[in-house]
Protein backbone atom coordinates (compact mmCIF):
# COMPACT_ATOMS: atom_id res chain seq x y z
CA UNK A 1 0.00 0.00 0.00
CA UNK A 2 1.41 3.25 -1.04
CA UNK A 3 1.89 6.27 1.15
CA UNK A 4 -0.34 8.98 1.52
CA UNK A 5 1.82 11.54 0.27
CA UNK A 6 2.69 9.13 -2.77
CA UNK A 7 -1.30 8.95 -3.20
CA UNK A 8 -2.42 12.62 -2.52
CA UNK A 9 0.76 13.73 -5.04
CA UNK A 10 -1.53 11.56 -8.05
CA UNK A 11 -3.96 14.41 -7.29
CA UNK A 12 -4.57 18.24 -7.81
CA UNK A 13 -3.39 19.56 -4.65
CA UNK A 14 -7.24 21.47 -4.24
CA UNK A 15 -8.94 18.53 -4.81
CA UNK A 16 -11.86 18.92 -1.96
CA UNK A 17 -12.13 16.25 0.63
CA UNK A 18 -15.84 14.18 0.58
CA UNK A 19 -17.26 16.03 3.23
CA UNK A 20 -17.20 19.13 0.87
CA UNK A 21 -19.43 16.87 -1.56
CA UNK A 22 -21.65 16.31 1.22
CA UNK A 23 -22.62 19.47 2.12
CA UNK A 24 -22.77 20.39 -1.58
CA UNK A 25 -25.41 18.02 -2.17
CA UNK A 26 -27.10 17.14 0.88
CA UNK A 27 -30.34 14.93 1.74
CA UNK A 28 -33.50 16.19 -0.07
CA UNK A 29 -36.39 17.39 2.15
CA UNK A 30 -39.17 14.79 0.91
CA UNK A 31 -41.85 13.18 1.89
CA UNK A 32 -41.56 9.91 3.79
CA UNK A 33 -41.17 6.94 1.30
CA UNK A 34 -40.31 9.66 -1.44
CA UNK A 35 -38.75 7.97 -4.25
CA UNK A 36 -35.64 9.23 -6.29
CA UNK A 37 -35.20 7.68 -9.35
CA UNK A 38 -33.07 7.96 -12.41
CA UNK A 39 -32.76 7.24 -16.14
CA UNK A 40 -29.14 7.35 -17.58
CA UNK A 41 -28.48 7.04 -21.00
CA UNK A 42 -25.34 6.31 -23.02
CA UNK A 43 -24.65 8.26 -25.81
CA UNK A 44 -22.51 5.74 -27.51
CA UNK A 45 -25.93 5.19 -29.68
CA UNK A 46 -29.65 6.62 -30.19
CA UNK A 47 -32.31 5.65 -27.28
CA UNK A 48 -33.89 2.26 -27.54
CA UNK A 49 -37.61 2.16 -26.43
CA UNK A 50 -36.39 0.25 -23.80
CA UNK A 51 -35.09 3.31 -22.47
CA UNK A 52 -38.74 5.33 -22.65
CA UNK A 53 -40.41 1.85 -21.29
CA UNK A 54 -37.52 2.60 -18.08
CA UNK A 55 -38.23 6.34 -17.80
CA UNK A 56 -41.75 6.02 -17.76
CA UNK A 57 -41.90 3.92 -15.11
CA UNK A 58 -39.02 5.69 -12.97
CA UNK A 59 -41.12 9.33 -13.60
CA UNK A 60 -44.21 7.16 -12.66
CA UNK A 61 -43.01 5.92 -9.19
CA UNK A 62 -41.39 8.79 -8.50
CA UNK A 63 -44.06 11.58 -8.62
CA UNK A 64 -46.97 9.05 -7.41
CA UNK A 65 -44.88 8.92 -4.10
CA UNK A 66 -43.84 12.94 -4.19
CA UNK A 67 -40.06 11.90 -5.13
CA UNK A 68 -37.81 13.17 -8.36
CA UNK A 69 -36.91 12.18 -10.83
CA UNK A 70 -34.11 12.53 -13.03
CA UNK A 71 -31.79 12.26 -16.43
CA UNK A 72 -27.88 11.76 -15.89
CA UNK A 73 -26.05 11.42 -19.21
CA UNK A 74 -23.96 8.60 -18.20
CA UNK A 75 -20.95 9.84 -20.72
CA UNK A 76 -17.54 8.26 -19.67
CA UNK A 77 -17.23 6.40 -22.27
CA UNK A 78 -16.59 9.44 -24.96
CA UNK A 79 -14.16 7.62 -27.15
CA UNK A 80 -17.26 5.88 -28.38
CA UNK A 81 -20.06 9.23 -28.25
CA UNK A 82 -22.59 9.33 -31.32
CA UNK A 83 -22.99 12.89 -32.38
CA UNK A 84 -26.31 14.01 -31.62
CA UNK A 85 -27.48 11.35 -29.40
CA UNK A 86 -27.94 13.79 -26.30
CA UNK A 87 -30.46 15.71 -28.28
CA UNK A 88 -31.69 12.63 -29.64
CA UNK A 89 -32.36 12.15 -25.91
CA UNK A 90 -34.40 14.90 -25.06
CA UNK A 91 -36.44 14.99 -28.22
CA UNK A 92 -38.11 11.08 -27.11
CA UNK A 93 -38.40 12.50 -23.65
CA UNK A 94 -40.39 15.54 -24.93
CA UNK A 95 -41.90 13.67 -27.32
CA UNK A 96 -43.13 10.77 -24.93
CA UNK A 97 -43.77 13.55 -22.16
CA UNK A 98 -41.25 11.81 -19.76
CA UNK A 99 -39.47 15.07 -18.81
CA UNK A 100 -37.16 14.82 -15.85
CA UNK A 101 -37.55 16.98 -12.82
CA UNK A 102 -33.78 17.81 -12.97
CA UNK A 103 -31.18 17.15 -15.79
CA UNK A 104 -28.43 19.47 -17.17
CA UNK A 105 -29.25 22.77 -16.36
CA UNK A 106 -31.91 22.47 -13.55
CA UNK A 107 -31.60 21.16 -10.40
CA UNK A 108 -29.40 21.76 -7.86
CA UNK A 109 -27.61 17.99 -7.78
CA UNK A 110 -25.43 18.51 -11.19
CA UNK A 111 -23.77 18.41 -13.27
CA UNK A 112 -25.64 16.30 -14.78
CA UNK A 113 -23.33 15.00 -17.43
CA UNK A 114 -20.91 12.29 -15.83
CA UNK A 115 -17.96 13.87 -17.91
CA UNK A 116 -18.13 17.13 -15.82
CA UNK A 117 -18.21 15.29 -12.84
CA UNK A 118 -14.44 14.41 -12.71
CA UNK A 119 -13.55 16.04 -9.91
CA UNK A 120 -15.90 14.73 -7.70
CA UNK A 121 -15.09 11.08 -9.18
CA UNK A 122 -11.47 11.76 -8.09
CA UNK A 123 -12.04 12.93 -4.50
CA UNK A 124 -13.26 9.67 -3.87
CA UNK A 125 -10.95 7.40 -5.87
CA UNK A 126 -8.48 9.12 -3.47
CA UNK A 127 -10.19 8.29 -0.56
CA UNK A 128 -10.38 4.50 -1.00
CA UNK A 129 -6.47 4.76 -2.15
CA UNK A 130 -5.72 6.79 0.95
CA UNK A 131 -7.96 4.02 3.16
CA UNK A 132 -5.94 0.92 1.62
CA UNK A 133 -9.51 -0.07 -0.46
CA UNK A 134 -7.78 0.67 -4.02
CA UNK A 135 -4.98 0.93 -5.23
CA UNK A 136 -2.59 1.46 -8.84
CA UNK A 137 -2.44 -0.99 -11.33
CA UNK A 138 0.05 -1.22 -13.86
CA UNK A 139 -0.78 -4.39 -15.76
CA UNK A 140 -0.34 -4.06 -19.94
CA UNK A 141 -3.03 -5.20 -21.76
CA UNK A 142 -0.62 -8.46 -22.66
CA UNK A 143 -0.51 -8.70 -19.44
CA UNK A 144 -4.12 -9.02 -18.93
CA UNK A 145 -4.52 -11.52 -21.86
CA UNK A 146 -2.12 -13.71 -20.99
CA UNK A 147 -3.64 -14.07 -17.30
CA UNK A 148 -7.25 -14.48 -19.05
CA UNK A 149 -5.38 -17.34 -21.36
CA UNK A 150 -3.67 -18.90 -18.06
CA UNK A 151 -7.25 -19.22 -16.39
CA UNK A 152 -9.29 -20.63 -19.43
CA UNK A 153 -6.61 -23.23 -20.00
CA UNK A 154 -6.96 -24.25 -16.14
CA UNK A 155 -10.57 -24.00 -16.29
CA UNK A 156 -10.98 -20.93 -13.88
CA UNK A 157 -13.15 -17.90 -13.61
CA UNK A 158 -11.63 -15.26 -15.74
CA UNK A 159 -10.69 -11.94 -13.97
CA UNK A 160 -8.68 -10.10 -11.77
CA UNK A 161 -8.53 -11.41 -8.72
CA UNK A 162 -6.27 -13.54 -5.54
CA UNK A 163 -3.55 -14.50 -7.17
CA UNK A 164 -3.73 -13.45 -10.57
CA UNK A 165 -4.19 -9.49 -9.22
CA UNK A 166 -0.66 -9.03 -9.84
CA UNK A 167 -0.79 -5.27 -8.30
CA UNK A 168 -2.61 -6.04 -5.58
CA UNK A 169 -0.37 -6.34 -2.91
CA UNK A 170 3.04 -5.08 -4.82
CA UNK A 171 5.67 -3.52 -2.79
CA UNK A 172 5.04 0.64 -2.58
CA UNK A 173 8.57 0.66 -3.80
CA UNK A 174 7.77 -0.64 -7.35
CA UNK A 175 4.72 1.46 -7.61
CA UNK A 176 6.99 4.17 -6.82
CA UNK A 177 9.41 3.13 -9.50
CA UNK A 178 6.79 2.91 -12.01
CA UNK A 179 5.17 6.15 -11.16
CA UNK A 180 8.56 7.85 -11.43
CA UNK A 181 8.95 6.36 -14.73
CA UNK A 182 6.24 7.92 -15.83
CA UNK A 183 3.95 4.35 -16.58
CA UNK A 184 0.05 4.68 -17.07
CA UNK A 185 -1.88 2.76 -14.65
CA UNK A 186 -5.06 2.42 -13.24
CA UNK A 187 -7.38 2.15 -10.07
CA UNK A 188 -8.12 -0.66 -9.44
CA UNK A 189 -11.30 -1.52 -6.03
CA UNK A 190 -9.67 -4.05 -3.82
CA UNK A 191 -12.74 -6.44 -3.40
CA UNK A 192 -13.03 -7.59 -0.03
CA UNK A 193 -15.20 -10.61 -1.75
CA UNK A 194 -13.89 -14.47 -0.42
CA UNK A 195 -14.27 -17.56 -2.30
CA UNK A 196 -17.85 -19.29 -1.72
CA UNK A 197 -18.87 -16.25 -0.47
CA UNK A 198 -22.52 -15.43 -1.46
CA UNK A 199 -24.72 -11.79 -1.53
CA UNK A 200 -28.24 -11.45 -0.89
CA UNK A 201 -30.59 -8.46 -1.39
CA UNK A 202 -33.98 -7.87 -1.79
CA UNK A 203 -35.29 -6.16 -5.81
CA UNK A 204 -38.31 -4.40 -5.70
CA UNK A 205 -39.89 -6.54 -8.54
CA UNK A 206 -37.97 -9.92 -8.08
CA UNK A 207 -38.18 -10.21 -4.49
CA UNK A 208 -35.17 -11.78 -2.43
CA UNK A 209 -32.13 -12.28 -5.14
CA UNK A 210 -28.87 -14.63 -4.23
CA UNK A 211 -25.54 -14.65 -6.12
CA UNK A 212 -21.90 -15.12 -5.68
CA UNK A 213 -20.09 -11.88 -3.92
CA UNK A 214 -17.79 -10.36 -6.29
CA UNK A 215 -14.45 -11.03 -6.07
CA UNK A 216 -12.83 -9.13 -9.20
CA UNK A 217 -10.91 -6.19 -8.44
CA UNK A 218 -13.00 -4.13 -10.62
CA UNK A 219 -11.06 -0.84 -12.45
CA UNK A 220 -12.83 2.03 -10.87
CA UNK A 221 -10.57 5.13 -12.59
CA UNK A 222 -9.32 4.42 -16.15
CA UNK A 223 -6.10 4.73 -17.64
CA UNK A 224 -3.65 7.78 -16.66
CA UNK A 225 -3.02 8.73 -19.47
CA UNK A 226 -6.29 10.15 -20.79
CA UNK A 227 -7.92 13.24 -19.66
CA UNK A 228 -9.94 13.96 -18.33
CA UNK A 229 -9.59 11.14 -15.96
CA UNK A 230 -12.92 9.41 -15.70
CA UNK A 231 -14.10 6.49 -13.86
CA UNK A 232 -16.05 3.44 -14.95
CA UNK A 233 -19.80 2.71 -14.87
CA UNK A 234 -19.69 1.16 -11.51
CA UNK A 235 -17.88 3.74 -9.57
CA UNK A 236 -19.49 6.82 -11.39
CA UNK A 237 -23.16 4.82 -10.55
CA UNK A 238 -22.18 4.49 -6.71
CA UNK A 239 -20.54 7.66 -6.44
CA UNK A 240 -23.47 9.42 -8.71
CA UNK A 241 -26.65 7.93 -7.23
CA UNK A 242 -25.29 8.85 -3.51
CA UNK A 243 -24.90 12.11 -4.00
CA UNK A 244 -27.51 12.91 -6.22
CA UNK A 245 -29.78 11.21 -3.29
CA UNK A 246 -31.21 8.74 -5.75
CA UNK A 247 -32.83 5.90 -3.84
CA UNK A 248 -34.51 3.56 -6.58
CA UNK A 249 -32.66 2.53 -9.21
CA UNK A 250 -34.84 1.11 -12.20
CA UNK A 251 -32.76 -0.90 -14.51
CA UNK A 252 -32.34 -3.63 -17.18
CA UNK A 253 -31.98 -7.34 -15.80
CA UNK A 254 -28.54 -7.03 -17.72
CA UNK A 255 -27.37 -5.69 -14.44
CA UNK A 256 -28.54 -7.96 -12.09
CA UNK A 257 -24.95 -9.39 -11.98
CA UNK A 258 -23.26 -6.56 -11.30
CA UNK A 259 -25.12 -5.79 -7.78
CA UNK A 260 -22.93 -7.26 -5.63
CA UNK A 261 -19.97 -5.13 -6.78
CA UNK A 262 -22.34 -2.56 -6.51
CA UNK A 263 -23.06 -3.27 -2.87
CA UNK A 264 -19.60 -3.40 -2.33
CA UNK A 265 -18.35 -0.10 -3.11
CA UNK A 266 -20.94 1.47 -1.76
CA UNK A 267 -20.03 0.07 1.44
CA UNK A 268 -16.13 0.81 1.14
CA UNK A 269 -17.35 4.11 0.65
CA UNK A 270 -19.87 4.41 3.59
CA UNK A 271 -22.48 4.72 2.04
CA UNK A 272 -26.23 3.83 2.42
CA UNK A 273 -27.13 0.64 0.68
CA UNK A 274 -29.73 1.63 -2.49
CA UNK A 275 -33.08 -0.08 -3.70
CA UNK A 276 -32.86 -1.76 -7.34
CA UNK A 277 -35.72 -2.86 -9.41
CA UNK A 278 -34.68 -5.06 -12.66
CA UNK A 279 -37.05 -4.44 -15.72
CA UNK A 280 -37.61 -7.26 -17.94
CA UNK A 281 -36.28 -6.48 -21.08
CA UNK A 282 -38.61 -5.64 -24.15
CA UNK A 283 -39.20 -8.79 -26.43
CA UNK A 284 -39.76 -9.91 -30.26
CA UNK A 285 -41.41 -12.34 -31.55
CA UNK A 286 -39.26 -14.08 -34.26
CA UNK A 287 -38.48 -17.37 -35.47
CA UNK A 288 -40.98 -19.40 -33.54
CA UNK A 289 -39.18 -18.14 -30.66
CA UNK A 290 -38.87 -14.70 -28.78
CA UNK A 291 -35.59 -12.94 -28.49
CA UNK A 292 -34.20 -9.22 -27.21
CA UNK A 293 -35.62 -6.16 -29.19
CA UNK A 294 -32.37 -5.05 -30.64
CA UNK A 295 -31.61 -1.61 -32.29
CA UNK A 296 -29.22 -3.87 -34.78
CA UNK A 297 -31.89 -5.51 -36.09
CA UNK A 298 -35.24 -4.44 -35.65
CA UNK A 299 -36.14 -0.64 -36.55
CA UNK A 300 -39.40 -0.72 -33.92
CA UNK A 301 -36.33 -1.01 -31.33
CA UNK A 302 -35.29 2.48 -31.61
CA UNK A 303 -37.51 5.71 -30.74
CA UNK A 304 -36.81 7.75 -33.18
CA UNK A 305 -39.25 4.82 -35.55
CA UNK A 306 -42.28 6.18 -33.37
CA UNK A 307 -41.62 9.67 -33.47
CA UNK A 308 -40.94 9.92 -36.94
CA UNK A 309 -43.72 7.43 -37.85
CA UNK A 310 -46.04 9.74 -36.15
CA UNK A 311 -47.54 7.48 -33.36
CA UNK A 312 -49.40 9.34 -30.93
CA UNK A 313 -47.25 9.65 -27.85
CA UNK A 314 -50.43 8.91 -25.49
CA UNK A 315 -51.21 5.74 -27.22
CA UNK A 316 -47.32 4.51 -27.15
CA UNK A 317 -47.50 5.45 -23.17
CA UNK A 318 -50.42 3.46 -22.68
CA UNK A 319 -49.11 0.61 -24.59
CA UNK A 320 -46.26 0.65 -22.72
CA UNK A 321 -47.75 1.39 -19.60
CA UNK A 322 -49.82 -2.46 -20.25
CA UNK A 323 -46.53 -4.19 -21.01
CA UNK A 324 -45.33 -3.03 -17.11
CA UNK A 325 -48.35 -3.74 -15.52
CA UNK A 326 -50.93 -6.28 -17.09
CA UNK A 327 -53.94 -5.05 -15.36
CA UNK A 328 -53.89 -1.29 -17.31
CA UNK A 329 -54.58 -2.42 -20.71
CA UNK A 330 -57.83 -3.41 -19.58
CA UNK A 331 -58.51 -0.31 -18.50
CA UNK A 332 -59.48 2.80 -21.00
CA UNK A 333 -56.67 4.94 -21.93
CA UNK A 334 -57.35 7.92 -20.18
CA UNK A 335 -57.96 5.66 -16.93
CA UNK A 336 -54.95 4.09 -17.21
CA UNK A 337 -52.50 6.63 -17.65
CA UNK A 338 -54.04 8.02 -14.51
CA UNK A 339 -53.65 4.66 -12.90
CA UNK A 340 -49.56 4.11 -11.08
CA UNK A 341 -47.70 1.68 -12.36
CA UNK A 342 -46.27 -1.10 -9.14
CA UNK A 343 -43.42 -2.09 -9.24
CA UNK A 344 -44.56 -5.54 -7.88
CA UNK A 345 -46.44 -6.20 -10.64
CA UNK A 346 -44.03 -5.92 -13.24
CA UNK A 347 -43.38 -9.47 -14.67
CA UNK A 348 -39.79 -11.10 -14.80
CA UNK A 349 -40.70 -12.47 -18.10
CA UNK A 350 -39.64 -9.78 -20.81
CA UNK A 351 -43.13 -8.55 -22.57
CA UNK A 352 -43.54 -8.78 -26.54
CA UNK A 353 -43.54 -5.78 -28.33
CA UNK A 354 -46.75 -6.41 -30.88
CA UNK A 355 -46.49 -3.18 -33.70
CA UNK A 356 -50.26 -4.42 -34.66
CA UNK A 357 -51.72 -4.20 -31.39
CA UNK A 358 -49.78 -0.92 -30.61
CA UNK A 359 -51.35 0.36 -34.40
CA UNK A 360 -54.64 -0.66 -33.02
CA UNK A 361 -54.77 1.15 -29.98
CA UNK A 362 -53.37 3.88 -31.83
CA UNK A 363 -56.45 3.58 -34.35
CA UNK A 364 -58.76 3.70 -31.40
CA UNK A 365 -57.18 6.81 -29.57
CA UNK A 366 -57.20 8.67 -32.66
CA UNK A 367 -60.48 7.81 -33.29
CA UNK A 368 -61.87 9.30 -30.05
CA UNK A 369 -59.96 12.78 -30.52
CA UNK A 370 -61.52 16.03 -32.52
CA UNK A 371 -60.78 16.98 -36.30
CA UNK A 372 -58.64 20.03 -34.36
CA UNK A 373 -56.76 17.85 -32.22
CA UNK A 374 -56.12 15.46 -34.85
CA UNK A 375 -55.10 18.60 -37.71
CA UNK A 376 -53.17 19.97 -34.83
CA UNK A 377 -50.72 16.76 -34.17
CA UNK A 378 -50.57 15.92 -37.83
CA UNK A 379 -49.31 19.59 -38.31
CA UNK A 380 -46.82 19.47 -35.83
CA UNK A 381 -45.59 15.95 -37.02
CA UNK A 382 -45.14 17.23 -40.59
CA UNK A 383 -42.83 20.57 -39.64
CA UNK A 384 -40.09 18.20 -38.98
CA UNK A 385 -41.10 15.37 -41.45
CA UNK A 386 -43.09 16.06 -44.44
CA UNK A 387 -43.10 19.75 -44.76
CA UNK A 388 -44.84 19.71 -48.07
CA UNK A 389 -48.02 18.70 -46.59
CA UNK A 390 -47.54 21.10 -43.30
CA UNK A 391 -47.81 23.82 -46.25
CA UNK A 392 -50.58 22.01 -47.28
CA UNK A 393 -52.73 21.75 -44.49
CA UNK A 394 -51.62 25.66 -44.01
CA UNK A 395 -53.21 26.30 -47.20
CA UNK A 396 -56.15 24.22 -46.87
CA UNK A 397 -57.19 24.20 -43.23
CA UNK A 398 -60.93 24.15 -43.71
CA UNK A 399 -60.40 21.17 -45.88
CA UNK A 400 -58.79 19.58 -43.97
CA UNK A 401 -61.17 19.48 -40.91
CA UNK A 402 -64.08 18.80 -43.63
CA UNK A 403 -61.97 15.98 -44.59
CA UNK A 404 -61.43 14.39 -41.01
CA UNK A 405 -65.17 15.40 -40.29
CA UNK A 406 -66.05 12.14 -43.02
CA UNK A 407 -67.00 9.40 -40.85
CA UNK A 408 -65.55 10.88 -37.95
CA UNK A 409 -67.93 13.11 -36.29
CA UNK A 410 -71.20 12.45 -34.88
CA UNK A 411 -71.35 8.71 -35.55
CA UNK A 412 -71.33 5.60 -33.13
CA UNK A 413 -68.64 3.94 -34.90
CA UNK A 414 -65.71 6.36 -36.03
CA UNK A 415 -63.30 5.54 -39.11
CA UNK A 416 -59.94 4.35 -37.34
CA UNK A 417 -57.66 4.10 -40.77
CA UNK A 418 -55.44 6.68 -39.25
CA UNK A 419 -52.96 5.11 -36.89
CA UNK A 420 -50.63 7.21 -36.77
CA UNK A 421 -49.78 10.67 -38.43
CA UNK A 422 -47.49 9.50 -41.10
CA UNK A 423 -50.88 7.79 -42.55
CA UNK A 424 -52.38 11.20 -42.99
CA UNK A 425 -50.93 11.46 -46.47
CA UNK A 426 -52.16 8.32 -47.77
CA UNK A 427 -55.19 8.14 -46.17
CA UNK A 428 -56.59 11.87 -46.35
CA UNK A 429 -54.13 13.04 -49.14
CA UNK A 430 -56.89 12.67 -52.28
CA UNK A 431 -58.60 15.34 -50.42
CA UNK A 432 -56.18 18.18 -51.03
CA UNK A 433 -55.69 19.00 -54.84
CA UNK A 434 -52.13 19.97 -54.59
CA UNK A 435 -51.18 16.47 -53.64
CA UNK A 436 -54.17 14.44 -55.67
CA UNK A 437 -53.08 12.63 -58.93
CA UNK A 438 -55.90 13.39 -61.11
CA UNK A 439 -57.06 10.64 -62.86
CA UNK A 440 -57.13 11.13 -66.57
CA UNK A 441 -57.46 7.48 -68.07
CA UNK A 442 -60.37 6.14 -68.86
CA UNK A 443 -58.98 2.98 -69.58
CA UNK A 444 -57.06 2.72 -66.36
CA UNK A 445 -57.22 -0.70 -64.31
CA UNK A 446 -58.63 0.78 -61.28
CA UNK A 447 -62.03 1.13 -63.20
CA UNK A 448 -61.99 -2.45 -63.33
CA UNK A 449 -61.89 -3.19 -67.18
CA UNK A 450 -65.15 -1.25 -67.68
CA UNK A 451 -65.08 0.03 -71.34
CA UNK A 452 -63.64 3.25 -71.53
CA UNK A 453 -65.95 4.87 -73.82
CA UNK A 454 -68.51 4.07 -70.87
CA UNK A 455 -66.32 5.61 -68.58
CA UNK A 456 -66.08 8.58 -70.78
CA UNK A 457 -69.84 8.76 -71.59
CA UNK A 458 -71.07 7.88 -68.22
CA UNK A 459 -68.93 10.64 -66.30
CA UNK A 460 -69.52 13.20 -68.85
CA UNK A 461 -72.99 12.78 -68.21
CA UNK A 462 -72.63 12.69 -63.94
CA UNK A 463 -70.72 16.16 -64.61
CA UNK A 464 -73.55 18.11 -67.26
CA UNK A 465 -76.19 17.57 -64.70
CA UNK A 466 -74.09 17.33 -61.08
CA UNK A 467 -75.81 19.01 -58.33
CA UNK A 468 -75.03 19.23 -54.59
CA UNK A 469 -77.14 18.51 -52.06
CA UNK A 470 -77.56 18.34 -48.22
CA UNK A 471 -79.40 15.10 -48.67
CA UNK A 472 -76.78 11.65 -49.11
CA UNK A 473 -79.89 9.84 -50.56
CA UNK A 474 -81.28 12.74 -53.26
CA UNK A 475 -77.31 12.61 -54.25
CA UNK A 476 -76.69 9.12 -54.45
CA UNK A 477 -80.38 9.07 -56.61
CA UNK A 478 -77.89 11.04 -59.19
CA UNK A 479 -75.57 7.75 -59.78
CA UNK A 480 -78.27 5.49 -59.54
CA UNK A 481 -80.47 7.41 -62.36
CA UNK A 482 -77.81 7.68 -64.84
CA UNK A 483 -76.86 4.04 -63.95
CA UNK A 484 -79.71 2.86 -65.40
CA UNK A 485 -79.65 4.92 -68.12
CA UNK A 486 -76.16 3.63 -69.28
CA UNK A 487 -77.30 -0.20 -68.77
CA UNK A 488 -75.88 -0.87 -65.41
CA UNK A 489 -78.06 -2.78 -63.14
CA UNK A 490 -80.03 -1.35 -60.31
CA UNK A 491 -78.22 -3.65 -57.93
CA UNK A 492 -75.26 -6.82 -57.75
CA UNK A 493 -78.09 -9.38 -57.31
CA UNK A 494 -79.75 -8.52 -60.29
CA UNK A 495 -76.58 -8.40 -62.18
CA UNK A 496 -75.95 -11.61 -61.07
CA UNK A 497 -79.09 -13.41 -62.34
CA UNK A 498 -78.85 -11.63 -65.77
CA UNK A 499 -75.31 -10.41 -66.67
CA UNK A 500 -75.53 -10.71 -70.11
CA UNK A 501 -78.55 -7.93 -69.37
CA UNK A 502 -76.19 -5.01 -67.82
CA UNK A 503 -73.19 -3.41 -68.48
CA UNK A 504 -72.52 -3.96 -64.27
CA UNK A 505 -74.20 -3.41 -60.86
CA UNK A 506 -74.93 -0.34 -59.36
CA UNK A 507 -71.93 -1.07 -57.45
CA UNK A 508 -69.44 -0.56 -60.63
CA UNK A 509 -71.23 2.83 -61.69
CA UNK A 510 -70.33 3.78 -57.82
CA UNK A 511 -66.60 2.62 -58.30
CA UNK A 512 -66.18 4.66 -61.47
CA UNK A 513 -66.99 7.98 -59.08
CA UNK A 514 -65.19 7.00 -56.68
CA UNK A 515 -62.01 6.17 -58.21
CA UNK A 516 -61.81 9.42 -60.33
CA UNK A 517 -62.67 11.57 -56.86
CA UNK A 518 -60.50 9.61 -55.03
CA UNK A 519 -58.11 7.71 -56.63
CA UNK A 520 -58.87 4.69 -54.97
CA UNK A 521 -61.63 1.66 -54.68
CA UNK A 522 -61.47 1.99 -51.66
CA UNK A 523 -62.49 5.25 -49.69
CA UNK A 524 -64.83 7.14 -46.65
CA UNK A 525 -68.80 7.35 -48.16
CA UNK A 526 -68.57 8.77 -51.27
CA UNK A 527 -71.21 11.29 -50.95
CA UNK A 528 -69.87 13.01 -47.82
CA UNK A 529 -66.42 12.92 -49.77
CA UNK A 530 -67.90 15.01 -52.53
CA UNK A 531 -69.18 17.22 -49.78
CA UNK A 532 -65.68 17.64 -48.18
CA UNK A 533 -64.39 18.18 -52.28
CA UNK A 534 -66.97 20.47 -52.83
CA UNK A 535 -68.57 20.76 -56.23
CA UNK A 536 -66.22 22.72 -58.02
CA UNK A 537 -63.59 19.92 -57.35
CA UNK A 538 -65.69 17.02 -57.76
CA UNK A 539 -66.23 18.29 -62.06
CA UNK A 540 -62.73 19.10 -62.10
CA UNK A 541 -61.76 15.99 -61.27
CA UNK A 542 -64.51 14.30 -63.26
CA UNK A 543 -63.79 16.74 -66.39
CA UNK A 544 -59.83 15.45 -65.79
CA UNK A 545 -61.18 11.93 -66.60
CA UNK A 546 -63.50 12.90 -69.82
CA UNK A 547 -61.69 15.12 -70.98
CA UNK A 548 -63.96 18.07 -71.03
Amino acid sequence: MSDRATIDALFPADLPEPGHWEQRYPPRQLPEGAKVTRIGPSPTGFMHIGGIYVGMIDRDVAHRSGGTYLVRVEDTDQTREVEGAVEQFERAFDYFAIQPDEAEGTGAYGPYHQSRRSEIYLTYVRELLRQGKAYLCFATKEELAEITAKQQAAKLPTGYYGRWAIWRDAPAEEVQARLAAGDPYVVRFRSPGQPGERVRFTDAIRGELEHDANRNDAVILKSSDQEPRLPTYHFAHAVDDHLMRVNLVIRGEEWISSVPLHLQLFDALGFERIEYAHIAPLMKQAGGGKRKLSKRKDPEASVDFYVEAGYPAEAVQYYLRGLANGRLAELPLRQALDEPINLAECGVAGPLVDLVKLEDISADHIATLSGETVLAAVRAWADRYDQELGQVLDAERELALRALAVEREGVDNPRKDLRKWSDFRPVYGFFFPQLFGLVTDPADERFGGMDPKLVTAFLADFASGYRESDDSQEWFDQIRSLAARHGFANSVKEYKKNPDTYVGSIREASQAVRVTLTGSTRSPDLYQVARALGADEVLRRVRAVTGA
